[in-house]
């Protein structure tokens, strides 16, 4: 059977955010889902029709080499594929760095497979408390907006700290080129002035367009011009959910929505806390209905086989035991030391849970940390992702595809540091009703 090209694909350049895009895109009533790697014809045709396909990465924690030869096969399925959006979707907060995770090297090489020399920004995503005035990006945390360079985590992430508001220059630091501002005054004034400016910019010769969102309704006249712009040549569009925010508003089918109603978990449930961000820690001291099991940072991420096999065991009894399981990594008292690198620790994560669910059954399980979700999923046995509900902004509760029997149908939760209310872990455990 031959299948219609999806009007829309993306790359998540992690699995939260790549959740979330396909959340975003089913409650929009597209037909969506997300692969765990560019997909087979066979699991195409078990997935059908699509007018929304994803594919989930970790490019958002590689070097630029690595970057580069991760996505080069994503672009040659893209370019087979023929869609007319590629979305390379990055974190709301668009924090990258030149040798970590550099969104300019991903549009150089999605931008080359779809012949598309002149790639868009989106920049703000208010759903999630993300805005950008006239090149601007602010994010919001604890009640308050902070200007991204001010803000109490991004501008001291671990990894790739965002020390620049600006998001032209950000991107010119990356390599992006000049990029030129659709500012929030000319999405207000409508479609025709937005297409007025993006001819502007493209006459002084700009390398991409950065358009500014500082309210919800900006994105459905962003929407507006691109829907109509896709329809006569390929398009590459890059930031986050807010693309498929805009793009919904033009191609969704409300009729075809889901409601956001998760059902109680049936059973035991096991919770991989592997993000060190304070939100995170709060959502685990809050979380009084499971057994908390806490991980040694630097056993687990050496790769200690041993420790590994024996904290695989004491979480797999006590899910036997019928307990819902927290583990988590305490890095309160700095036990996390500077010789323990984030992937390492990741990775050990996704480690450990394929040895918990090689042991024991499941049928609901969740993973906070960005990096951690990613290299989790990446270590088990599956190739899909369907979207179920959105837990709350930005937090979605999947369906796991995978022709493992014991795995097939497990509802996962992927959950990025900054994401969710503090009481998200209980929430997880009784559903929305």
């Amino acid at each position: 059977m031959s299948l219609p090209a999806p009007r829309l694909a993306y790359y998540g350049d992690d699995f939260t955010g790549a959740t979330d895009a396909l959340a975003t895109a089913t409650r929009a009533g597209l037909r969506s889902l997300l692969f765990l790697g560019v997909p087979t014809a066979a699991q195409r045709e078990r997935a059908g029709p699509l007018d929304c396909l994803g594919i989930a990465g970790a490019t958002r924690a590689m070097d630029p080499g690595t970057m580069r030869a991760a996505l080069q096969p994503v672009a040659q399925f893209f370019a087979g594929l023929q869609p007319r959006v590629v979305h390379y979707k990055v974190c709301s907060t668009f924090d990258s760095a030149g040798q970590v995770g550099n969104i300019a090297v991903a549009m150089q090489v999605l931008g080359a497979a779809m012949r598309q020399p002149w790639p868009v920004i989106v920049g703000g995503q208010p759903s999630l408390g993300r805005y950008c005035v006239f090149a601007q990006l602010y994010a919001a945390a604890d009640g308050e907006v902070h200007r991204i360079d001010r803000h109490p985590t991004m501008s001291r992430h671990p990894v790739t700290p965002m020390h620049e508001a600006d998001l032209r220059r950000h991107f010119a630091h990356l390599g992006a080129g000049r990029v030129g501002s659709v500012d929030y005054r000319t999405c207000a004034a409508g479609h025709d002035a937005i297409q007025a400016r993006l001819r502007a910019l493209r006459a002084q010769g700009m390398d991409a367009a950065l358009f500014d969102v500082a309210e919800s309704a900006h994105l459905e006249a962003i929407g507006a011009v691109l829907a109509g712009w896709a329809a006569a040549e390929p398009l590459l569009a890059v930031g986050a959910s807010s693309v498929i925010e805009a793009l919904g508003s033009q191609w969704g089918n409300a009729a075809k929505a889901r409601p956001d109603a998760f059902a109680a978990a049936q059973g035991p449930v096991l919770l991989l806390a592997g993000s060190l961000s304070p939100v995170t820690a709060r959502q685990v001291e809050a979380a009084r209905s499971y057994q908390k099991i806490r991980l040694d940072p630097v056993r687990l991420a050496s790769d200690d086989g041993a420790y590994r096999a024996a904290s695989a065991a004491e979480l797999a009894q006590a899910l036997r035991d019928g307990r819902h399981v927290l583990a988590w990594i305490d890095n309160a008292q700095g036990q996390r030391t500077a010789g323990v690198q984030s992937q390492a620790l990741a990775r050990a994560g996704g480690r450990l849970l394929d040895t918990v669910l090689r042991q024991v059954r499941i049928a609901r399980m969740g993973v906070a940390g960005g990096d951690s979700s990613s290299l989790a999923m990446q270590a088990l046995d599956a190739w899909g992702l369907s979207h179920l509900a959105r837990i709350e902004p930005g937090v979605a509760l999947c369906r796991v595809h995978s022709d493992v029997p014991a795995l097939d149908g497990m509802e996962v939760m992927l959950k990025g540091g900054q994401m969710g209310s503090v009481d998200l872990f209980e929430r997880f455990l009784r559903g929305s009703d």
